[in-house]
């Protein structure tokens, strides 16, 4: 890998971890389309930690008041009964459906599902189903005039949702966006719980790939490769986070789905042509 490809790739990332088009599906493409090397799982993995300290950096403000909050539960042995702990709750239980399947499946994930195929499918199964809860959303607003807020029953639905982004192409942010919007949320909101959602999700991923960053080197790659990627995730990964959420406060994501659409079906047309190698199947 050299340097261009570095920043590029991480560029991709910052973009796409947070709009609902799934980075890891345009992390895998991109080298495909572009001749390169698919730079794998693991490299996938770490360079999202420079998102995820946009996120930090994004919200520091809310997880300074969830951690006070949780600070202010245990002291009165009330956890439920401060908002702010509650919320704190709320990412936590979330959080555990990804954690669980990422542990159990991590091989599978990484190697049998980088397939173009499965990455197309996804790309617009989920693109579809964001469209329905699009519109359900629309019509749930027309007769109710505020937003419901979330619950736990509600964290947990959304959080197995974000596990099942585990599959490329699926993205963390449009399962748990169209499953958040399909729960009653208004998308500003929905987009935000998302995004503290993937707080822990991709941490515990970037985590556990650092351990192959020996093999990574071994491969060609270098940590240097490594730090400039994940600097520039972390540059366009903050901006893109301000961006939806106004984006999404004043418009739908049917944008997203027609993208998405496009995008899964140009992807079986050049696999199926021979001009993309599917890779594993």
């Amino acid at each position: 890998m050299i340097l261009l490809q570095a920043i590029l790739l991480g560029l991709v990332q910052g973009l796409t971890e947070f709009l609902p088009i799934s980075s890891t599906a345009h992390l895998r493409v991109l080298p495909a389309l572009l001749g390169w090397d698919d730079p794998g799982a693991a490299f996938s993995a770490v360079i999202q930690l420079g998102t995820v300290a946009a996120v930090l950096v994004y919200f520091r403000t809310d997880l300074l008041r969830m951690a006070r909050g949780v600070e202010r539960g245990i002291r009165s042995r009330d956890l439920i009964g401060d908002s702010d702990a509650r919320q704190a709750l709320l990412v936590v239980a979330g959080s555990v459906p990804i954690i669980v399947a990422g542990l159990l499946f991590k091989d599978f994930i990484t190697t049998r599902l980088r397939s173009l195929y499965i990455i197309a499918a996804a790309l617009i199964v989920v693109g579809l189903l964001m469209a329905l809860a699009e519109v359900l959303s629309a019509r749930r607003a027309a007769r109710e005039a505020t937003a419901s807020s979330i619950r736990f029953g509600d964290a947990v639905v959304i959080g197995l949702a974000q596990a099942c982004a585990l599959i490329p192409g699926v993205s963390r942010s449009g399962s748990t966006l169209a499953m958040g919007l399909f729960r009653g949320q208004g998308r500003a909101e929905a987009a935000r719980f998302s995004f503290l959602l993937s707080i822990p999700a991709i941490t515990g991923a970037g985590v556990l790939a650092a351990f192959d960053l020996g093999r990574i080197a071994a491969e060609g790659d270098s940590h240097l490769h490594m730090a400039v990627g994940t600097l520039v995730a972390f540059v366009t990964g903050y901006a893109t986070i301000g961006g939806l959420i106004s984006f999404l406060t004043r418009r739908s994501v049917h944008g997203f789905v027609a993208y998405r659409l496009l995008l899964g079906m140009a992807l079986f047309v050049l696999s199926w042509m021979g001009l993309l190698p599917p890779g594993a199947s």
